[in-house]
């Protein structure tokens, strides 16, 4: 059997420590310090981390920046249009039809907006100051009715013919079921109610709305260039209308009368 040889403890030498330190600073130099290695990869990984917080950060900043734009765009419409818009469509703008408020045809556009009605209860049609009505121009709404006069003027060069839908858009609270909207054509009047409560029947004082979402039409043949013909659309909630109850206030409609070429096959006789 051979003897182990007893341990014995190695002597860390100044000389050593010369060399140790010689190879620190060596590291050091190269930028690979021990310490230094291990400050690297912890602001390594703070940095990704910093970094994937600023993309969530950037993320959510622009989902709200784009959430708020929605919100800004829907009440600037909301407010920059009423609760009537008259409005051409791209074709017939192309063809020349244009309208406005006044009778001077230089200026017709291809959108309008009648001024709102603000608080607005129940009347009836005797209420209606019906002398006043299609003899003005533009909103010139009274307390709890809208009344609107405007024209469809021929801008272009070449005869068309041209329809008109008188369109819902909006609604609340069933108000619907009680409005009346009166439509002056060239100074002649029709009232329009939507049917019956839960009947094809109309109204007993009114002409029954086309559908749910139009209310009435009109279609003009051969509108000659320069030639311009007058509108004006009066509305109210009637007060005699059995669906005219409580539940309805504070509610709303908002109607757009549109204009379009008609089609051939649509054309009236």
């Amino acid at each position: 059997m051979f003897n182990k040889k007893p341990k014995t403890e190695e002597q860390f030498t100044p000389s050593d420590l010369s060399r140790l330190d010689k190879k620190e600073d060596r590291q050091a130099k190269k930028g690979k310090s021990i310490f230094q290695r291990f400050s690297a990869r912890r602001s390594a990984k703070e940095l990704s981390r910093t970094q994937r917080w600023k993309r969530r950060g950037a993320w959510i900043l622009s989902a709200l920046v784009v959430g708020l734009l929605i919100v800004w765009i829907i009440s600037m419409i909301t407010s920059q249009y009423g609760d009537l818009v008259i409005s051409v469509e791209r074709t017939a703008r192309g063809k020349g039809i244009t309208v406005c408020e006044t009778k001077d045809i230089d200026k017709g556009v291809t959108i309008l907006s009648a001024d709102k009605v603000a608080n607005v209860t129940n009347i009836t049609y005797e209420w209606l100051p019906l002398k006043e009505l299609d003899t003005k121009e533009g909103s010139y709404n009274g307390k709890n009715y809208l009344a609107y006069t405007f024209y469809v003027q021929n801008n272009g060069t070449e005869k068309v013919d041209y329809n008109g839908e008188l369109q819902i858009k909006g609604v609340s609270k069933s108000m619907d079921e009680s409005i009346r909207v009166m439509v002056y054509k060239n100074g002649e009047p029709n009232i329009y109610g939507k049917h019956k409560y839960k009947s094809d029947e109309p109204e007993e004082d009114a002409t029954a709305f086309v559908s749910d979402d139009v209310i009435m039409t009109t279609s003009t043949k051969d509108f000659e260039p320069g030639a311009m013909e007058k509108y004006t659309i009066v509305s109210w909630v009637e007060g005699n209308d059995p669906e005219c109850i409580n539940d309805i206030m504070g509610g709303f409609i908002r109607m757009n009368m549109l204009f379009s070429i008609a089609d051939e096959e649509e054309q009236p006789q």
